[in-house]
């Protein structure tokens, strides 16, 4: 017969003494690791007895014994259940013994939480000043799902094979002529691989560019925390490198930095833009120190006012930048697309660390995502809301200036979703992020976006997912709790 339980319960032979508590011992393993959960129906007695040639009289005693533990219970007429409430059982110290030795092989770096990991577990406040985060609300989904359907519709048609690491061929063409056309990167198809988001990049570039314990790597201070963890992860030495209002600090760069990470268009979180002698510098930085540069581009399509500054892979002119960009901002954050241009001489490295890190990105996703950008639906999305988060951030910047200026100074910025704001005086700004939180207002402290000793305090203001009537009535709330 054809066993009743998905379990390796072993009986022992036929005249053995030890059957009713082999089955006993296997069972209440089996509860007590879960995988007989809570509420499941048990088998009738008599089957459980045909199922692993017991007598029923076993098949009995073992219930019953189970159900005087407390590990089974029964329902009137309905049957034998898996307890809802099992019975403590102290934890061998042997166990905690060993999994202590298992934890102490994990690499340190690992063993901490992400910044900002506890906003994953709350609900998002009313007024939400989340960082990062576009308005999906005014997204094309319907010309999205054309495109998606149209993707699967070919994909029916074609046996679904693995992609390339690359990226799908139709989709970095289309991302060539993308960034060609709103950042001025000179770039080919073949220039550009295709990764589960710029948090990937920088990952892989990690894996081919680190020599654990040697490679040092000068990062923006205060940055965005995601690539110093990448790096730090693969034994990088990172160092803080400071950051005023033109930018990056060229002249306090380490001369032994091989990497330098920068966010030039939009400094990630205070907003300036890299003046172009900064640019010049740090050009001349890399080709004499023969060091590259990681040019993260996170939010450049939303610039208010103005020409943009040409990006830095625009003016290389020595292959030592790696131009980084993603769909996250411009699209949504669930897209997970992300690429970056490469120098020729670092392509197949990065390809082969693709390869070897998920294979390839969702070929369906790409596919969709190149034929929304061929047919011009996002370069008609990012015009619209480039006026939408301009009026937002004129609205905030606006607030700020006329009820805040005894405790907040605003950080004159030009584009992207958020703005920062350094404090004055004493206000406590790791108190007032707790307590706007009891308002319902959720807040950045700029503290998580510095490393090494702490900089200046201040906090960062997201406009993303909050309309002008939100940032009014959350600047209210923050007003009270400051003014308490």
């Amino acid at each position: 017969m054809e066993p009743i339980f998905q379990l390796p319960i072993v009986v022992p032979p036929r005249h053995s003494r030890n059957r009713l508590r082999a089955l006993h011992r296997q069972l209440r393993a089996a509860i007590l690791e879960g995988r007989l959960q809570p509420g499941v129906r048990l088998p009738p007695t008599r089957a459980f007895a045909a199922a692993y040639g017991v007598s029923r009289n076993v098949a009995v005693a073992t219930y019953d014994l189970l159900l005087s533990e407390g590990y089974l219970s029964t329902r009137r007429g309905a049957g034998t259940y898996v307890a809802d409430a099992l019975p403590k059982v102290p934890e061998r110290k042997t166990a905690a013994s060993r999994s202590a030795a298992h934890d102490r092989r994990l690499n340190a770096f690992w063993r901490q939480p992400p910044a900002g990991s506890d906003d994953l577990h709350r609900s998002a406040p009313r007024f939400d000043f989340c960082v990062g985060v576009p308005d999906i609300r005014q997204f094309p989904f319907d010309a999205w799902r054309r495109m998606s359907n149209r993707a699967l519709r070919a994909f029916a048609k074609k046996p679904a094979l693995y992609g390339s690491p690359l990226g799908q061929l139709a989709l970095r063409e289309a991302i060539a002529k993308h960034v060609s056309f709103t950042r001025a990167v000179a770039c080919r198809a073949e220039d550009v691989i295709v990764t589960t988001g710029a948090q990937q990049v920088f990952d892989l570039l990690a894996r081919i560019l680190v020599t654990p314990g040697r490679t040092v790597v000068a990062m923006e201070n205060p940055g965005y925390p995601s690539p110093r963890a990448a790096f730090l992860a693969a034994g990088g030495k990172v160092v803080p490198t400071p950051v005023d209002d033109e930018g990056l600090v060229v002249a306090k760069i380490p001369a032994s930095a091989r990497i330098v990470c920068v966010t030039p268009s939009h400094q990630s979180p205070l907003g300036p833009v890299m003046s172009a002698h900064r640019r010049a510098a740090l050009l001349e930085f890399a080709q004499a120190h023969g060091a590259v540069v990681i040019e993260d581009d996170y939010d450049g399509e939303f610039h208010f006012g103005g020409r943009p500054v040409d990006a830095l892979q625009t003016l290389d002119r020595s292959d030592s930048v790696f131009y980084v960009g993603t769909f996250s901002k411009s699209l949504f954050p669930a897209v997970r697309i992300g690429f970056v241009v490469a120098p020729r001489w670092a392509q197949q490295s990065l390809a082969t660390a693709k390869r070897y890190a998920d294979s390839h990105c969702s070929v369906l996703a790409q596919e969709t995502l190149a034929a929304f950008i061929a047919e011009g639906h996002l370069a008609r999305h990012v015009r619209r809301m480039r006026q939408v988060y301009a009026s937002r951030q004129q609205a905030l910047l606006d607030g700020l200036q006329k009820d805040f200026e005894r405790w907040l100074e605003p950080v004159p910025c030009g584009a992207g979703l958020h703005l920062a704001a350094f404090a004055r005086g004493s206000l406590d700004v790791e108190s007032l992020v707790e307590k706007a939180l009891q308002r319902e207002v959720g807040l950045h402290s700029l503290r998580r976006y510095q490393f090494g000793r702490a900089g200046r305090p201040g906090l960062v203001f997201g406009y993303g997912t909050l309309d002008e009537a939100g940032i009014y009535e959350g600047l209210a709330r923050l007003r009270r709790v400051c003014s308490e």
